[in-house]
């Protein structure tokens, strides 16, 4: 039966050191595999459902619950539902959550590199106030950390940055555009064809 625990283990490994934490679960943080997606979706598909109807809120009694919610809402969708707009439909949970969180201070008692998760909802948002709050915090962040870990958290500020600017040019992912059935402008078809511009 997985937990808030057996989640958070899967994500973050079990090493005390957080730069070697982002040395060795990098790969199933960002590379896109579908063997990586069929095994999340195989573990925790089940536990995303029970998310969404409200069967999990006795986590968010503690910040490392709250924040494997956050993990299972925010990242665990990107995952199993790649491509498709179930991709982004637990996004509002997954922000709704960050920022209560935020609001009583939870964020504060995890590891920077539990922080950089917690945050990213409000990075995947389309609403350049929730933008400018996540490079804020990821500033906040990539002054912490030992100075291993420094060099990946100031990783993560720019690409908070880069996300800000994409929605303060455009008021929403040009990337997300063919999946959730949206047309893009010919500045956004520009765009696309730029590298890097889909993250």
């Amino acid at each position: 039966m997985e937990t808030a625990l057996t989640l958070l283990r899967f994500w973050f490994g079990t090493s005390d050191d957080d730069a070697q934490v982002a040395r060795t679960q990098s790969a199933l943080w960002w590379n896109k595999d579908q063997d990586t997606d069929a095994t999340i979706r195989a573990r925790f598909a089940g536990l995303l459902a029970q998310a969404a109807e409200g069967e999990l809120d006795g986590w968010l009694a503690t910040p490392h619950g709250r924040l494997a919610l956050i993990v299972l809402t925010d990242q665990f969708p990107r995952n199993m539902y790649r491509d498709t707009p179930e991709a982004f439909a637990f996004d509002h949970l997954a922000r709704a959550w960050c920022e209560a969180g935020l609001a009583l201070g939870e964020d504060q008692p995890l590891r920077p590199i539990e922080r950089v998760f917690f945050y990213l909802p409000l990075e995947h948002s389309e609403a350049l106030e929730d933008q400018q709050r996540a490079v804020a915090l990821f500033e906040a962040l990539s002054k912490e950390g030992t100075a291993s870990l420094r060099p990946i958290l100031a990783s993560n500020l720019d690409f908070a940055r880069r996300h800000r600017d994409i929605i303060a040019r455009f008021g929403r992912y040009p990337h997300r555009n063919r999946i959730l059935g949206r047309t893009s402008t010919r500045e956004e078809t520009e765009f696309l064809r730029e590298k890097g511009s889909s993250f």
